[in-house]
């Protein structure tokens, strides 16, 4: 009968989810392959077009799908028009404008490494000019447009020499065994003959050979967890020129020391650039200076740094008179806010600039008259753009509100950026400086969203015990009719420092899908969100679950308040990451909920800390556990401490290869659940890492929400 009774359910659930399928109205599943967003836009010198990025997905059909990531161009006309510069065979990143306006040039992939080519905007096919052993990516334009700064990455075996730091594996120094990486990359000699029975250097050499083939991996640092594989080598970022004229090549910098964020002075005789010479192994530093490297001699030297700061993304002004910066101190890491700084360009007269906004920035731009800088930071749902005087460091809004501004770019008295917006994911604009009379030039999404049915998310504050102001927004169901109750998924965001609102893109789809499907949608901002300065993100300091869960849940008991509609006997549960954490946290200590998601979460603290490459939040938000009192902490915010009191049914989901949070994670939570016989049951993505809800094959993506929807419809009873 049990059994009958499941298929019934399951078969009324797919008759349900096919007639939403026939309503063109709705949001529906596969929508996910029609979001297009651009980024990377650039205003041509004579203001009348934009070259950008136009990022989509293919649909090759048989449920088989590929990102792909293209360079366009439009015109400014009262009618823009639009046409691709590059096929949408290939993937182009990094694409770069050339001051003079005559050509681009991009990081496309030959023979398996990402090299620089260059395109003529008068027509033509695009050249590759690098041929770079460990790839070439991120070209930037000198200002004359005829060389073009590049980066390219080399493993620590391929470098010469020794590094200045302590060698890391106990009791051996550097060059004691040969370098097998470097001989099978055919940049190095086999001096030793490797043998087992050998003498101690010939035991060494056949280790070392064996090494070098990955079998075994042999771990000797501690950032030792890449995103979806171990990542036992460190590798250095270098910078190169390109001669255009000549298609000559020239790397600027080489050894134990990375160089990235670099930019061209004004008379193209020397670079600013971020990094760090490394006393000790890098794993163990976690700060940045501003490097200045002398084109014709490839002197390096410090130009600026900044006691207890890392500073860096150096930037001048149109006049050549300042440079702006990114910097932020490092002892709260996780709470400490970015900001931008001023020097002189001779690195004098330092200065901040946005100190006063107490919020995170991202770098900024100049105005061409090199009085004002642009920039763009979570806002309390959005992301907004403000501008700076650097005279007087006054900060003026420009675009606030629920809305996400990104892709900024500036030439003359035109501005470009892309917006996101509740009735459409992504389309970008260009307006005045001022944003008076904003023009939409993009209309990719708005094509296959006209007629479709948005639920558009209404803001409210809650006011909680102990002082914090928690935003939330609460979402109808699509087609809602009056005096009939309606199940609500709480949605909770990860981070612990991300934020939502109506100007985050991650969660369009997903959020319009439920309401489509008939569910009200609840979502907060919880102490601890990023968006609301130091003290609201600082406000889940060794406090993950008791303050958090009491906000989210706080904001949906309101919301119950507010809407008749929502039925409080028909709650649901989901969230990713850190909201992993809090989805379970929450169901280990309230059982309101009639089922709930689990995705990517931590549910053992102290096991995090060896677990996932995202270990330094525990040390950030709580301390190491060996330090007086922490370990009793840590232990007191695992929802694992209380598995024992889980009954809500609960899927738990993880990546195969997620070395962000680790796998064994989830493994402990079903298992001790599935040991307790509760209803639990665990979804195992293969290929897949941390990011696969916004970056993983996009049949998993489709595939991971049909999987929330149709466990939440075997509890769920509809109006």
């Amino acid at each position: 009968m049990l059994q009958k009774t499941k298929s019934i359910i399951l078969f009324s659930f797919f008759l349900w989810n096919y007639a939403i399928a026939q309503n063109s109205e709705l949001i529906q599943l596969t929508d996910l392959t029609k979001i297009v967003t651009t980024s990377s836009h650039q205003i041509t010198p004579d203001g009348k077009k934009v070259v950008f990025v136009k990022n989509f997905v293919e649909d090759k059909g048989k449920e088989q799908y590929s990102y792909r990531s293209q360079a366009w161009i439009t015109d400014l006309s009262d009618n823009p028009k639009s046409h691709p510069l590059t096929s949408g065979e290939y993937n182009v990143s990094s694409v770069s404008l050339s001051p003079d306006g005559s050509k681009i040039a991009f990081s496309r992939p030959k023979d398996g490494k990402s090299q620089i080519w260059i395109l003529p905007l008068t027509g033509g096919e695009s050249q590759v000019y690098t041929a770079e052993k460990y790839g070439a990516s991120n070209p930037q334009w000198s200002p004359d447009s005829k060389k073009i700064l590049y980066s390219t990455t080399f493993p620590i075996w391929a470098i010469d020499g020794k590094p200045d730091w302590e060698n890391q594996r106990p009791g051996r120094e550097y060059g004691d065994e040969p370098n097998y990486k470097a001989i099978n990359a055919g940049i190095g000699m086999e001096e030793i003959k490797p043998n087992p029975d050998g003498t101690l250097e010939e035991l060494r050499a056949w280790l070392a050979k064996n090494a070098a083939k990955n079998d075994p991996k042999v771990v000797d640092r501690l950032n030792f967890l890449g995103e979806r594989d171990l990542s036992p080598d460190l590798y250095f970022s270098h910078l190169g020129v390109l001669d255009i004229e000549t298609g000559k090549t020239e790397l600027l910098t080489q050894g134990f020391q990375s160089y990235f964020g670099a930019t061209w002075s004004p008379e193209a005789n020397y670079i600013l650039t971020s990094s760090l010479k490394n006393e000790e192994h890098p794993d163990f530093t976690n700060h940045t200076e501003i490097w200045r490297i002398d084109l014709k001699t490839k002197a390096s030297e410090v130009f600026f740094k900044l006691e207890g700061y890392r500073v860096g993304n150096p930037n001048f002004s149109p006049d050549g008179k300042s440079i702006l910066f990114n910097g932020q101190n490092i002892d709260e890491p996780s709470y400490n806010m970015g900001m931008l700084g001023l020097l002189n360009a001779d690195g004098t007269g330092f200065k901040w600039l946005t100190e006063s906004l107490d919020r995170s920035l991202s770098s900024g731009h100049w105005t061409d008259d090199s009085q004002s800088i642009y920039f763009t930071g979570a806002n309390e749902g959005g992301s907004s753009l403000w501008k700076v005087n650097v005279n007087n460091s006054k900060i003026e809004p420009i675009i606030t509100g629920p809305v996400g501004v990104g892709n900024l770019n500036i030439t003359g008295q035109k501005m470009v950026y892309s917006l996101i917006q509740i009735e459409n994911p992504s389309e970008f604009y260009v307006s005045d400086l001022e944003n008076k009379n904003p023009k939409q030039i993009s209309n990719f999404n708005q094509t296959w969203l006209e007629g479709k049915k948005i639920s558009k998310p209404i803001a409210h504050k809650l006011k909680t015990e102990d002082g914090f102001t928690v935003d939330y927004w609460v979402m109808e169901p699509i087609n809602k009719v009056a005096g009939k109750k309606y199940p609500t998924v709480l949605q909770m965001h990860g981070g612990p420092s991300a934020m939502w609102g109506p100007g985050e893109g991650s969660m369009w789809h997903e959020f319009q899908v439920m309401a489509a499907m008939g569910y009200g949608v609840v979502y907060a901002n919880p102490r601890g969100s990023g968006g609301y300065g130091k003290e609201f993100q600082k406000g889940n300091f060794q406090n993950w679950g008791d303050g958090p869960s009491s906000d989210v849940l706080g904001a949906l008991d309101e919301a119950t308040s507010k809407y008749t509609w929502i039925d409080k006997d028909q709650y649901f549960l989901t969230g990713g990451s850190y909201a992993g954490y809090l989805t379970a946290w929450i169901v280990s200590h309230d059982h309101r909920f009639k089922a709930a998601f689990s995705q990517r979460g931590v549910y053992e603290l102290t096991f995090f800390l060896g677990e996932g490459n995202a270990w330094r939040l525990v040390p950030n938000h709580f301390g190491y556990p060996w330090e007086d009192g922490v370990k009793e902490i840590l232990d007191y915010n695992s929802p694992q401490t209380y598995v024992q009191n889980i009954k809500t049914p609960l899927l738990i989901k993880h990546g195969d290869v997620d070395y962000r949070t680790g796998v064994r994670q989830s493994e402990l939570l079903y298992k001790s659940l599935k040991i307790l016989g509760r209803p639990v049951e665990y979804v195992r993505y293969p290929e897949e890492g941390h990011e696969m809800s916004r970056s993983g094959a996009i049949h998993r993506r489709i595939d991971r929400m049909g999987r929330i929807m149709e466990f939440f419809e075997r509890y769920v009873s509809h109006p």
